[in-house]
């Protein structure tokens, strides 16, 4: 079993709710050999610096989501998608320490498959970038700013991505060109949508 970080003990000490729910899923974690930390707010859990897990604290349930969860086998049919535009990351939903305590085994089974998944250097095949399509607003506030395009394209696929289905999401035109703007500061300074 690994040791625990004082970070996450700070981090499950404070939470309002969910604190004995992720107190038993990170005996589990732990006890499979992941390293723990935090990163993006939340405990993390790594082999060898990938990330396998992370908890994901949310008000109908306690989440223990996999970065590549859809490689994973899902032999119980427990997994769950992040929502439509997730191309990678599944999780297990959890309400009750009990539900853990009762799925403890499968729940461990996951974690370790999701360890080999990473031993092995196994990627998720994103689909081509090629296939995101940029809304005419942007294409114009591109063609328009050459500096913004540079900024936008040197984003990571996945900020750029966020971006896109933002600016995609609304209905109207004119709404969509307000998104844009009002994210061109964020653009240049290499932010993503959600980044602080």
């Amino acid at each position: 079993m690994k040791t625990s970080n004082s970070k996450v003990d700070a981090f499950i000490g404070r939470a309002r709710a969910w604190r004995e729910e992720m107190d038993a899923l990170r005996e589990i974690v732990l006890n499979c050999g992941l390293d723990e930390q935090i990163k993006w707010g939340k405990p993390c859990y790594t082999f060898n610096g990938g990330n396998v897990a992370i908890f994901q604290p949310f008000k109908p349930h306690c989440a223990l989501m996999f970065f590549k969860g859809v490689l994973l086998q899902d032999p119980e049919g427990l997994l769950v998608s992040q929502g439509e535009n997730s191309q990678a990351a599944k999780r297990l939903e959890f309400t009750s320490v009990e539900q853990i305590a009762r799925l403890a085994e499968v729940v461990q089974a996951y974690v370790r498959e999701a360890i080999e998944v990473e031993k092995a250097g196994l990627k998720v095949e994103f689909r081509a970038k090629h296939e995101l399509v940029y809304p005419d607003e942007l294409v114009d506030a591109l063609d328009a700013n050459p500096d913004l395009r540079a900024a936008f394209e040197a984003l990571t696929p996945g900020r750029r991505r966020a971006y896109v289905l933002h600016f995609s999401g609304a209905k109207q035109a004119k709404t969509r060109a307000a998104r844009i703007e009002k994210c061109v500061a964020r653009i240049l300074a290499n932010r993503g949508l959600t980044d602080r």
